[in-house]
């Protein structure tokens, strides 16, 4: 590693409009990251017939170009599965099918996942109990006492603001701990609470990031060895895996999973088939089904707040819901990361990118969030 070299995320001059998709594409160079093994019986997925994407999708009541849109936001991979089986794989940019992408809030739904395992296994008694339970947190501090399933449904009640473009918010002091100041299990354990939890969906990073502390206290193990057990190894991951850590070995819970499109497909796949996997139950189904389900009014659509704003979807554990009754679910990262589920189509949709203006205000016409929901939604309504 030179001494030009990012050392941390901040480094890499993220939400100021400065490219990123070299970046993305080599986290494992830039940054400390742990390596998670393909899995010993790889499951590379089948082929189906080719299926063209819409020239144009509508959004905002326009007709908008689907060429475009992908060039404008950087897009370096688009995976399309329907049963199961590839029918669009495309890659720009520094992207390829080889290539592990950095999932940032991605990470967030994998982390849910292994939650639920650890709960099926015994390892965490119940989502009831307060996460200080496993979690050392400062007493009177925004974890202690609180609820697990609160945490899940980023409801916790503790202070945040994720707005991306404001560099004294609280993301942007969570990003600093991996340059050293600090450590991310002393983050956790010295946030401050705001408000009742189980009242405010208020997305929170942090929240996230209690939840891997949750995992690896409860299992006795590093997060990424979990996953790379109950994950990795049955869902027959084709590539390595990378995990970025802070100085004390930590990983970043909330947003450093570097897989490749392929592999994050996985999830989404995992998910649309209640749990199961090769006939196996991987995830409990009563876990996968919570996790997409609208549990309380403060989740629903355009309740939960990010940044100074509220958002168009709502929430179950760890995975965004857009509205309407087709059960649709996403995993959704900052610079436009999806893989975006519609269960009536049978249809997992990958979309990793680097769009440069994401974060460099809260204006959706910079973030594109809801017009890449409108985007994946065309694709999957397609006459396949």
């Amino acid at each position: 590693m030179t001494d030009q070299t990012p050392k941390s995320m901040a480094e890499l001059g993220l939400f100021t409009g400065a490219p990123q998709y070299e970046n993305f594409s080599r986290i494992k160079d830039l940054l400390p990251t742990c390596a998670m093994a393909p899995s010993s019986t790889p499951r590379p997925w089948p082929q189906g017939d080719t299926i063209s994407l819409p020239e144009t999708y509508v959004f905002a009541s326009e007709s908008r170009s689907t060429e475009e849109f992908l060039a404008d936001t950087d897009t370096a991979a688009l995976l399309v599965l329907i049963d199961g089986a590839v029918r669009h794989e495309r890659y720009r940019l520094t992207g390829g099918p080889g290539v592990q992408w950095l999932s940032m809030s991605v990470a967030k739904s994998f982390v849910s996942a292994l939650v639920g395992i650890a709960v099926d296994e015994g390892h965490i008694a119940s989502i009831d109990d307060a996460i200080s339970t496993y979690v050392p947190v400062r007493p009177g501090s925004a974890y202690d006492g609180v609820s697990i399933r609160h945490v899940l449904q980023m409801s916790s009640g503790a202070r945040w603001n994720e707005d991306y473009s404001d560099p004294e918010s609280d993301i942007w002091r969570l990003g600093a701990v991996l340059a050293g100041q600090g450590t991310l299990d002393d983050f956790v354990a010295t946030a401050a609470r705001e408000s009742e939890p189980g009242t405010v969906c208020r997305y929170n990073s942090g929240d996230t990031q209690a939840l891997g502390a949750l995992v690896a206290r409860a299992t006795g193990r590093p997060l990424a060895e979990y996953m790379q057990e109950k994950l990795c190894k049955p869902l027959g991951v084709e590539s390595h895996g990378y995990w970025i850590q802070d100085v004390a070995g930590t990983e970043m819970a909330y947003a450093g999973l570097n897989l490749t499109a392929r592999d994050f497909a996985r999830i989404g796949e995992l998910y649309r088939n209640g749990g199961v996997w090769d006939g196996k139950q991987i995830i409990p189904a009563a876990w996968v089904r919570d996790s997409v389900t609208v549990a309380a009014p403060h989740l629903e659509p355009g309740r939960p707040w990010v940044g100074g704003h509220t958002f168009d979807l709502g929430y179950g554990y760890q995975w965004w819901l857009p509205d309407g009754d087709r059960g649709e679910f996403s995993a959704i990262g900052v610079y436009n990361q999806f893989v975006y589920v519609d269960p009536p189509s049978r249809t997992t949709i990958v979309k990793l990118s680097a769009n440069p203006r994401y974060g460099t205000s809260e204006e959706e016409a910079d973030n594109r969030e809801n017009e890449t929901v409108a985007f994946l939604r065309a694709i999957a309504r397609l006459d396949h």
